[in-house]
């Protein structure tokens, strides 16, 4: 499981190699393991496409040999989508000027990653789920409840971000970005009751996500940052080790004991 890399591909690269998933070369090198992304492979730092394709590369090449390399859809994927389909076009809204294009600059997209985006990227990423499940895990980029604006059950949900995403609707583009952005759904007292209610209807024994930074859930410094945060009496699991802001490439075993 690997959290958050936000344009980071050298980081990515050195800890994948370290823990055998990958070769000197940056090829596939773990036979039939399965490997999962929680997304946000742009923004931020300098080479997100070049994330995009590690990832894209190693999909395929797992395939070959019996095993799996898995990606969920980020909200700063949605973003790089959004720039490249509405770019400045202004999204009805009543609190202001808003646009795909500003909110890429406000959270530090790359116009090269711009520059860069192919057919065959855009194709692959909005085939990508929103949530999923995996070794009993329920799988999310965001620590929110808003993916139940979308649906009750895993497919449902998948299902109409795809639809949104196959279509040209500003407002409902906005709404993944704008809904995708929300946090901190399992922090505080009642954590726990949310966090299994979310279990409960979407499956699942752990929910691990990326998305929020695990410093600023504890507030230290990302440097402090060793292993990921396991919290909500113990059904989340934070993977983001906030790679972009001096903390480390979490690759996180499932299931995850402390």
């Amino acid at each position: 499981m690997v959290g958050d890399v936000h344009g980071h591909v050298k980081p990515l690269l050195a800890e994948l190699q370290e823990r055998g998933l990958v070769d000197a070369s940056g090829d596939w090198a773990a036979g039939e393991t399965h490997l999962w992304f929680l997304g946000d492979f742009v923004d931020r730092g300098p080479d997100g496409i070049g994330v995009i394709d590690l990832v894209m590369r190693l999909d395929r090449q797992a395939a070959e040999a019996g095993g799996q390399v898995q990606t969920l859809l980020g909200n700063h994927e949605i973003l790089l989508l959004g720039v490249h389909r509405f770019g400045g076009a202004e999204v009805p809204s009543d609190h202001g000027h808003r646009s795909f294009d500003r909110s890429w600059a406000l959270n530090g997209g790359q116009q090269s990653d711009v520059d860069a985006l192919t057919p065959e990227h855009i194709d692959w990423l909005v085939q990508r789920p929103a949530v999923a499940q995996a070794a009993d895990h329920l799988l999310l980029h965001s620590d929110t409840l808003e993916y139940f604006e979308w649906g009750t059950t895993v497919e449902g949900i998948n299902d109409a971000v795809r639809d949104t995403l196959a279509g040209h609707d500003l407002a409902e583009w906005w709404e993944v970005w704008r809904r995708m952005t929300t946090r901190y759904a399992f922090r505080g007292p009642d954590g726990p009751e949310v966090a299994a209610l979310v279990l409960d209807r979407l499956g699942g024994s752990r929910i691990v996500h990326g998305h929020s930074v695990i410093a600023d859930q504890l507030g230290v410094h990302p440097m402090d940052i060793e292993a990921p945060l396991l919290y909500a009496g113990g059904k989340v699991l934070g993977v983001d080790g906030g790679l972009f802001v001096g903390g480390p490439c979490l690759v996180v075993p499932l299931p995850w004991q402390e």
